[in-house]
């Protein structure tokens, strides 16, 4: 490619699925880019002709949409694939995680970790990821190095871990890597405090207020596990989101993670309040974590999303399969197949992504105007023919290993399923080197 017009880009697909609006499907169309932004979107033949002097990439059994957004996850928490599996939640994190976490987690981890997962995500056909994890300014930097969009945040608890001693010095060093990297290309900031059964009132009352000095969004698990909730209203008599509601985290600005516990109530009082749910199935599934109401969620209005968690609980970052699952999930939970249809479940991996981070206007969708996050999706494989819609061969039988094109802010980090610009090989080494440390 002319590096002289790199930025000047012609992306010719079989398929194009903008996201929005939902379900349509348009065919010999091109997407045109401009720098980091769409700049069209018209039939191929006129786009040729239109803009004679840009670079065409012909796509001829692709699908080209926007990339997927993941809305939760612990990057660097790749070096634990399948390190502690087959537990309930609160046994894998006291026995497991925890413990292994505070033996080994450092700057050095966290980045190659991240790497890691950025490698991943980008072979997958992700292209922007909320990260929460420890050593948020190493995430930064990897995020920030492999060019790759990302809403980093700060974790905020109440007990030691090998970033900070305590809830004061979590805060206090949240503050300071949300200065340090706010300006970054690419990188938005949040605030995160762990969990309601991990933060004080205190804290979570210092959050709310810095959160809306910064004007940055709550990143919190909420309702994970009916355990959680249950031993809330032992200890307190209050269910989390109703001590949530009293210390002002209800807000816009909460993205609520998991929300597998629900009333009718509660749903009601998120709805009303703007709040955003991250929706984790395989994870959420594969601790018995619980379920997810999804369509009665949908139903109030609330905006959902999708994510992976981290792969020490899911185990990979494919959000093709995610979307997948959330769609069958809820299906299978209501007796209703029309519940959560493929352009539901890839709404929820895009256009909702987008919103959740209060981002819709330039994420999410392959609309003029918007920042180029895009991917191509290869159709062409026998377990992908014949091809009657395109939507539903996203979500219902594609996997991240057929994504073959991406583009993050309008520069090519994936073509023909080779990286354009990440060392794999050293990422790998890295990978393997953490492996037999944590196994000495």
């Amino acid at each position: 490619m002319d590096a002289n017009n790199q930025n000047q880009l012609i992306l010719s697909p079989k398929w194009l699925v903008p996201v929005v609006p939902k379900g349509l499907v348009l065919t010999d169309h091109s997407l045109v880019i401009e720098g980091d932004s769409i700049l069209d979107i018209l039939p191929r033949n006129g786009a040729l002709a239109q803009y004679p002097t840009y670079t065409e990439t012909a796509l001829p059994e692709h699908v080209l949409t926007a990339g997927f957004i993941n809305v939760h996850g612990h990057a660097a928490m790749t070096l634990l694939r399948g390190y502690a599996d087959d537990k309930g939640l609160m046994d894998w994190l006291t026995h497991y995680i925890w413990p292994v976490e505070n033996q080994f987690i450092n700057f050095d981890y966290v980045y190659d970790g991240t790497s890691l997962a950025i490698a991943e995500m980008i072979r997958g056909g992700t292209t922007c990821a909320i990260d929460s994890y420890f050593f948020p300014n190493a995430s930064a930097d990897a995020y920030s190095n492999h060019g790759f969009r990302a809403q980093v945040c700060m974790p905020i608890i109440q007990f030691p871990t090998n970033w900070a001693r305590d809830e004061e010095e979590h805060l206090h060093k949240a503050l300071q890597v949300h200065n340090d990297i706010k300006s970054r290309p690419l990188i938005h900031t949040a605030l995160a405090p762990h969990a309601p059964y991990t933060v004080t009132d205190s804290g979570f009352e210092k959050i709310v207020m810095y959160a809306d000095e910064l004007e940055v969004p709550i990143h919190l698990h909420l309702h994970e596990t009916a355990t959680e909730v249950n031993d809330a209203v032992r200890e307190n008599g209050k269910r989390p989101i109703a001590r949530m509601q009293e210390l002002g985290v209800i807000s816009p600005a909460l993205q609520a993670v998991h929300m597998t516990q629900l009333t009718a109530d509660e749903i009601e009082l998120i709805a009303s309040n703007n709040v955003s749910v991250a929706h984790c199935p395989d994870s959420n599934l594969k601790l018995a974590s619980g379920y997810c109401p999804v369509p009665d969620l949908m139903s109030a209005g609330v905006n959902v999303a999708i994510g992976t968690d981290g792969v020490a609980s899911n185990n990979n970052l494919d959000m093709s399969a995610e979307m997948r699952s959330a769609a069958l999930l809820a299906k299978g939970l209501t007796g209703i197949a029309t519940h959560v249809s493929a352009a539901d479940a890839l709404a929820m991996g895009t256009i909702n992504g987008a919103k959740l981070m209060g981002r819709e206007h330039e994420l999410g969708s392959l609309e003029i105007g918007k920042l180029a996050d895009v991917i191509a999706i290869d159709l062409s494989d026998p377990l992908s023919q014949p091809v009657h819609n395109p939507i539903s061969q996203i979500v219902y039988s594609t996997s991240g290993d057929q994504v073959s094109h991406v583009w993050i802010h309008g520069k090519a980090k994936l073509l023909d399923k080779s990286f354009t610009d990440l060392d794999v090989e050293a990422v790998l080494a890295k990978a393997k080197e953490w492996k037999i440390r944590m196994h000495l």
